[in-house]
C-alpha cells in the first residue's frame, strides 16, 4: 500500500497522525480512499468543483503530480505520496 505523508497542520483530521498507509492505485483513488476514511477532510482538501485546492500541493516519490499524470498518476505498493501545503504571507 502506496505510503502518504500529512502537513502536521492536517493531522487532527487524520486521526493524529502524519504518516499512514492507504489503498489506492492512482492517487485519485487513493484519495477517494482517504475521504472515505476521513470525511471530515473533503472541504478542506477540495472544492466544490471536486478539485484540489490550490494551496495543496501533491508529490509521489518527490515528483510533482503535474509533471507526472496529474491525480490520475497510477500507483505502486511501495510509492510515497506527500501532500504538502503551501505558505503564504506577507
Amino acid at each position: 500500500m502506496p505510503q502518504v505523508k500529512f502537513p502536521p497542520l492536517m493531522k487532527y483530521y487524520v486521526e493524529n497522525q502524519i504518516e499512514f498507509s492507504m489503498q489506492g492505485a492512482s492517487v485519485s483513488e487513493l484519495f477517494e480512499n482517504i475521504l472515505i476514511r476521513y470525511p471530515a477532510l473533503k472541504p478542506h482538501l477540495f472544492d466544490s468543483k471536486k478539485n484540489l485546492r490550490r494551496h495543496f500541493q501533491i508529490f509521489v516519490n518527490g515528483i510533482h503530480i503535474r509533471e507526472l499524470d496529474g491525480m490520475n498518476t497510477n500507483l505502486n505498493e511501495h510509492d510515497k505520496v506527500i501532500l504538502m501545503a503551501s505558505a503564504a504571507g506577507g
